[in-house]
Order: structure tokens, then C-alpha cells, then sequence
């Protein structure tokens, strides 16, 4: 059965090309840090949860909401073939229940903020705005966007970023939850102006303050679509097995 069942729409992905080594302690046993054209990425991403039903049921007030993440991108060699993913940071939603639900079921890291969005049309653009609140200060991030939707190109940075089908998260230094999330190929909205007004450090720590002094490698504005996750399981991963073979 589906864990989660929802539409991700307008999902804003701010990308930084940052040293591996920051993360080397966030990596999930049993995955490795992917790479595209040798650079390691973080990104910064905030979208609109709608139609959320978990286990099937849709819970009051909890059907459609925003969330903002910082992620980066794994991969996990199985049967032959490499399984992409991401591992998140942090995922910030407005909603209680969901970080408890989140947290408790899946040992992400949800925190729960106050948030609002906007979508304002002009005649030849949109302008998107994801902000949320942390202790007393407003966090922002605004892109201006062309209409018009166009493919995402085949082996371009774009694909890399949102062409991840897994979620790995790092339960301790041997054990690694799994989830797939299911979406078709997404298409994206040409970035034409971009705007960011965030305190990373208070919101992610000190590993990722220099964020606020760095300029993203790219921006994108992806459209988004229903989505499922399912068949969360957990990893025997190479150390947890040679632990129970000796």
C-alpha cells in the first residue's frame, strides 16, 4: 500500500555546488555521494504539498501545505543496476502532525514552522514566493518565471537534480531506511529572476552557513506532478551484515 499519495507543484530548487566533505557525515550506510559532471550538490527546495492522503486517508487541515527542504543526492548499487536518491537536512512544513507522522514512521528530520506562499501572475511571467518563519525572522525565496513549460533535457543538470526516484534516510552509522517515490519525467519553467533572503545557519547549522554568502550554481522552477511513496524498507547494509555473520 502507498505510504503517501500527493501532487508536488511548483517545486523551487536552488542548487549549490558545495565540498563533499560537508556531507560525508549526513551519507545513509550503504549509499554513496552521486555526483553530476564531478560537482557535489545541495539543494534548497520549496514546493506545495495538494490531495495529500496518507495510508489512503485524507486528514483535516493537513491536505495541502508548503514544505522547503535542503537535500542532497546519493546513489546505492543493487542487483546490477545504481538506485538514485536523496537524503534530507531538514524538511520544514507548517503542520504538527505531519513532522510527528514523518519523524515517528520514517525517522526524518521534519521540523515544523510557520509558513506562506503566493503565486502572483503578470501577462508574460509568474513569480513564485515560499517563506517561512524561524523564531522571529521571515525566510524567502522568490523566482520569476517564463509561462510556458518545456521539457527537462536529457542528461542535463536539471535532470540530475530531479530525476532522483529514492529517499535514503541515516538511522545510525550501520542502519539505512529506503523509500521509492514514484512521479513521471517533469517539465520546467524557464528562471528569469531570482531572489533569496535566508538565514542558513540558524536554519540549518553551521556546516551550512556559508550558504548565505554563496551564489547558486543554477535555479529551476519544476511543475511538478502526483507523486506516491511506498515500499519503505530497511537496508542490510554491508556492515550490519558482517556484524551478524561473525
Amino acid at each position: 500500500m502507498n505510504f503517501l499519495k500527493a501532487e508536488w507543484k511548483n517545486l523551487a530548487l536552488f542548487n549549490y555546488e558545495v565540498n563533499r566533505e560537508i556531507l560525508e557525515k549526513h551519507v545513509p550506510a550503504g549509499t554513496e555521494i552521486d555526483l553530476w559532471n564531478n560537482k557535489c550538490y545541495v539543494s534548497l527546495v520549496g514546493f506545495i504539498f495538494k490531495n495529500t492522503k496518507v495510508l489512503g486517508l485524507k486528514v483535516p487541515f493537513h491536505v495541502n501545505f508548503e514544505e522547503v527542504n535542503l537535500r542532497f543526492y546519493v546513489k546505492r548499487f543493487e542487483n546490477g543496476e545504481w538506485k538514485r536518491g536523496v537524503v534530507f537536512i531538514k524538511e520544514i512544513v507548517p503542520k504538527k502532525a505531519i513532522t510527528f507522522i514523518a519523524n515517528t514512521l520514517y525517522q526524518e528530520h521534519y521540523e515544523t514552522q510557520k509558513m506562506r506562499h503566493e503565486i502572483m501572475e503578470a501577462k508574460d511571467t509568474n513569480t513564485f514566493v515560499y517563506q517561512w518563519k524561524n523564531k522571529d525572522q521571515w525566510n524567502t525565496i522568490q523566482l520569476e518565471t517564463a509561462k510556458k513549460p518545456r521539457e527537462i533535457e536529457i542528461n542535463s543538470e536539471a535532470e540530475f537534480i530531479t530525476e532522483h526516484y529514492f529517499g535514503y534516510t541515516k538511522i545510525d552509522y550501520e542502519t539505512t531506511f529506503e523509500y521509492e517515490v514514484q512521479h513521471p519525467r517533469w517539465e520546467q519553467f524557464e528562471v528569469l529572476n531570482h531572489r533569496i533572503d535566508i538565514d542558513f545557519k540558524e536554519n540549518y547549522g553551521n556546516d551550512f552557513g556559508f550558504l548565505e554568502n554563496t551564489i547558486p550554481t543554477s535555479v529551476f522552477l519544476a511543475k511538478g506532478s502526483a507523486i506516491k511513496v511506498k515500499n519503505k524498507r530497511r537496508l542490510k547494509t554491508v556492515l550490519a551484515l558482517k556484524e551478524a555473520y561473525n
